[in-house]
């Protein structure tokens, strides 16, 4: 322990030769790199497909990954209800800036996201006496009601036959959005001001508190943490930002606001994108998104060229699911923290290279 407090203050070189570099060091550099290459070098290299098709739902699920991490990576509470909170969030803000024209764009999303905030205050009361499996069992009943409330009652839907509506146009102070760079530039926008605000929230008081609480809460009441307070916060902020992530998936990605593209799989979705990206990691949401959005592709591009003949094109679908399914046992077994965890010790092997010949 003294040995890595020394190498803590020392400089990089003799942190390199300790052989061990601390995570801060490594990715706020790697997460900035990221970041200015979508902002400086992505819009001049990509084309319409790859902003519609790859770019902004990536992004979005960036998103709705940071706010389900933020609630089990980083607090430890266990959850298959994203998707309800993401159609919350969607269908609040079509029906405020749908019932009040006059009110922003943005102020509406963020309104809707404020609604998603206090249902997840409501769906989270449950695990200040429950957790583990139970917790599960309670968010996924959530998850059938919220879908069910929004068939059900076509007030939400604006009493439209179908229950299927269209968003509302992409527009910001008379700025429009809604070429296929735009909503990029739109959602890229909104997703980098969420994320710091999350590396700040999770580097404070407040997120050293959800920590605490997923590694022994017992222990953390001990130490005077509020924990019922803890777990509702960690609630509020987690629906906020996949009520976020619902209205860009509508407004931003699709263009339509319904019910049934925020189901059961989309929350497994979410999660997949957790457990593959990394627990308890901001970068790791986007890395398990990245890897979520990619492999469908890259699997029938393959399957299409090198595999043609023996995988017929109908039963890549299911391959995908085969390949997703054991990844997730490979990553829970194996390595929990995800492929942000893979990533990082590449980065420190290659830092440590002249010194410690990576392995």
């Amino acid at each position: 322990m003294t040995t890595r407090l020394h190498a803590f203050h020392a400089g990089p070189a003799q942190r390199v030769a300790t052989g061990w570099l601390p995570p801060i060091a490594t990715w706020p550099k790697a997460q900035l790199a990221l970041f200015l290459a979508a902002f400086a070098v992505v819009p001049f290299i990509a084309n319409d497909y790859w902003f519609s098709a790859i770019l902004v739902p990536l992004l979005v699920f960036s998103l709705a990954g940071l706010g389900l991490n933020i609630l089990t990576g980083y607090t430890g509470q266990l959850s298959v209800g994203s998707a309800a909170f993401m159609s919350i969030g969607a269908f609040s803000a079509y029906n405020f800036a749908l019932r009040l024209p006059d009110l922003p764009l943005l102020v509406s999303m963020a309104a809707g996201a404020l609604i998603a905030a206090v249902f997840g205050v409501l769906v989270g009361l449950p695990s200040l006496r429950i957790k583990g499996f139970y917790l599960i069992v309670s968010t996924l009943a959530a998850q059938f009601f919220v879908e069910w409330v929004f068939v059900k009652f076509g007030w939400f839907s604006n009493y439209n036959a179908s229950g299927v509506i269209t968003a509302p146009r992409l527009a910001v102070a008379g700025l429009d959005f809604s070429s296929p760079v735009g909503r990029y530039f739109f959602t890229l926008v909104i997703v980098t001001v969420l994320t710091v605000l999350a590396l700040y929230m999770i580097r404070s008081h407040t997120g050293r508190r959800w920590m605490a609480v997923r590694d022994m809460d017992t222990a953390a009441a001990s130490l005077g943490i509020p924990i019922s307070r803890v777990k509702l916060l960690s609630f509020a902020i987690s629906s906020f930002y996949l009520g976020v992530a619902g209205s860009l998936w509508a407004f931003a990605y699709v263009g339509t606001v319904e019910p049934h593209g925020f189901d059961l799989p989309r929350s497994f979705q979410i999660l997949f994108i957790v457990i593959i990206g990394g627990l308890g990691s901001v970068l790791g949401s986007f890395l398990g998104a990245a890897f979520i959005v990619l492999f469908p592709v890259l699997l029938s591009t393959f399957a299409s060229s090198s595999l043609a003949g023996i995988i017929d094109a109908g039963n890549v679908p299911n391959a995908e699911k085969i390949v997703f399914g054991s990844l997730i046992i490979w990553f829970l077994i194996k390595e929990p923290e995800g492929i942000a965890r893979l990533a990082r010790n590449a980065i420190r092997r290659l830092l440590a290279w002249p010194l410690q010949p990576p392995s």
